[in-house]
């Protein structure tokens, strides 16, 4: 069971740099004016997403769902559980929409500012707060 936290929280820890990063490049890939620095970006955002953040969040839901597997009856009657299961579904939402975003710049169809970005950026920051909030403050064994 331990060893089942302990690669779920890696694989956590994992997919939220992916969470971070990427909108951070995006902000950064808006700005840009200059080709070969559009190109690095593309490559940048494609590899963090499809090489680490969509492989990180895989892991992070079956490492997560085999350890609440492992003790459901608590897990099920626990209200933090649920509500930290509808921010993990929103955050699933996210990093597909940080997809679509991979997609649209690689298409230069993008029409977000870099000043959007930075806003989009703040998102996962919110969502890891109140689910570490949930998880530390849950009530115990």
């Amino acid at each position: 069971m331990l060893v089942l936290k302990a690669l779920h929280i890696i694989s956590v820890v994992c997919w939220f740099a992916m969470l971070f990063y990427l909108p951070r490049l995006f902000v950064y890939h808006a700005a840009t004016e200059d080709e070969a620095g559009k190109e690095r970006f593309k490559t940048m955002e494609r590899k963090l997403y499809r090489g680490i953040g969509t492989p990180s969040m895989i892991a992070s839901l079956l490492f997560g769902a085999w350890t609440a597997h492992l003790n459901w009856q608590y897990y099920a009657e626990s209200t933090w559980f649920w509500l930290k299961m509808a921010l993990v579904i929103v955050l699933v939402g996210y990093h597909h929409i940080c997809g679509v975003y991979v997609k649209k710049f690689n298409n230069e169809t993008v029409n977000k500012s870099h000043i959007f970005f930075r806003w989009f950026n703040e998102f996962p920051v919110i969502i890891l707060i109140v689910v570490v909030f949930l998880v530390v403050l849950q009530k115990p064994l």
